[in-house]
């Protein structure tokens, strides 16, 4: 559910600017509220830049509030198209951690908001363990500063692609979600959806290197299969390494509610990539992972956003028992299950995707020779080694995230196109 904070009209200056020309009210009923004059973000237009710090620190619990009932993206986008430089800036400032994590504001404005967070909280953290002398608060803040660390690791930029954090929330169950590559300008957009036991703080580093393994193996069937008939040069990847849920762990991996607030989230970030996008939009793909492609099964059900393409691995299903359930353009759906895996078949919340009633297209993950660049290939054995390099998993994955999923390797060992040798 999204909505917007409006400050109490008294508190509010009168605004010069006419929004409803570019933010209309929401339908009645519709669950969600527009980003109107008077919201917090919308009366900021109004006020001078030197009054912009001193409105924000008045009303600081009140931005802070708009990431939990967060406005619509394409509103905030519309807003924020309104304020000047000087207030943009002021904002990411005074509340880097708002505009950082709020759908709608540009990537780039984010990722520069999210350092600046990143930066001050590693400091905050790290003065307050020079004078804490309690020792559980000291262990806390140790665990806080180590989580930070691994952000800004994963952050370290490799082969020249950049690395923006697009999401940033240093609370108890942090979550972050790092891009590799250009998310406002990508032809191709991933987002990787993780599974139980998926910590920010342990695993960061290790997703956002399985981002860029998939961005540059996006980015060289792209050169490969267009070759000297791409003009303009080759499209542009984007892999988001998000982790924007609390995955669950032993102790409570048997119900659904955190897949449920995975799906909310997983649905904000995907509208928004579309609300950014809208002059030009992506190819977007959804690969998700264990309980992860539980909570995009919930979010891709609701029908309030559609995918181009969605690929499962090791997926314990969902309510839906087809892909014509699923808001994924032409059902195209891809499914991968590796022998070992216990949770394949399990239909543990619901259906099997993996069935040949709900309709995906099976892609191998065992092990093969790539037909297009005749490379050796290795299986994924288990339920943890989909997203190892060097896997026909992984290889399956780039061709779907570049719409070739005609190239994908299908379970009975062959791919849907013929290779020609230019291809080679």
């Amino acid at each position: 559910m999204t909505g917007a904070f409006v400050a109490p009209a008294d508190a509010v200056p009168a605004v010069s600017v006419s929004y409803h020309s570019v933010v209309a009210d929401a339908p009645s009923g519709s669950g969600t509220a527009a980003v109107a004059p008077g919201s917090l973000l919308g009366s900021i237009a109004g006020l001078s830049a030197s009054a912009v710090p001193g409105f924000i620190s008045a009303h600081r619990a009140d931005l802070d509030r708009m990431l939990v009932t967060p406005p619509r993206a394409g509103d905030v986008s519309a807003v924020w198209r309104l304020l000047d430089p000087v207030k943009q800036a002021a904002l990411v400032n005074e509340a880097p951690h708002v505009i950082g994590n709020l759908e709608g504001v540009p990537y780039a404005v984010r990722g520069t908001a999210n350092a600046l967070d990143l930066k001050r909280t590693i400091a905050s953290t790290t003065e307050r363990l020079t004078t804490e002398n309690g020792k559980a608060v000291r262990l806390e803040l140790e665990r806080r500063l180590s989580t930070l660390d691994n952000v800004k690791k994963a952050l370290t930029v490799k082969d020249g692609v950049k690395r923006t954090l697009v999401n940033l929330d240093t609370s108890d169950d942090a979550r972050a979600s790092i891009v590799v590559g250009d998310l406002s300008t990508a032809r191709y957009v991933s987002v990787l959806v993780p599974g139980m036991y998926m910590s920010v703080g342990e695993q960061i580093v290790d997703w956002a290197k399985v981002a860029q393994n998939l961005h540059d193996q996006e980015t060289a069937f792209l050169h490969r299969l267009l070759g000297p008939r791409s003009s303009g040069g080759t499209p542009g990847v984007a892999v988001v390494a998000w982790i924007g849920y609390q995955t669950p762990v032993l102790t409570n991996i048997g119900g659904t509610q955190l897949a449920m607030d995975g799906a909310d989230s997983l649905e904000r970030t995907l509208v928004g990539i579309q609300e950014l996008r809208t002059e030009n939009p992506p190819y977007l793909s959804v690969f998700a992972h264990s309980y992860g492609s539980t909570a995009a099964l919930l979010a891709l059900e609701r029908k309030t956003v559609t995918v181009d393409a969605l690929a499962l691995m090791g997926s314990p299903g969902s309510d839906a028992q087809s892909v014509a359930e699923l808001s994924v353009r032409d059902g195209n759906v891809f499914v991968g299950q590796a022998e070992l895996d216990p949770i394949v078949h399990s239909a543990f919340f619901g259906s099997d995707p993996g069935s040949p009633s709900y309709g995906a297209q099976r892609m191998d993950v065992g092990g093969a020779v790539d037909p297009v660049t005749g490379q050796t290939l290795s299986g994924s054995s288990g339920h943890n080694e989909y997203f190892s390099a060097g896997t026909e998993c992984m290889r399956n994955l780039a061709m779907i995230g570049i719409d070739q999923g005609g190239l994908v390797i299908s379970s009975t060992g062959s791919s849907g196109a013929v290779v020609t040798a230019a291809e080679r």
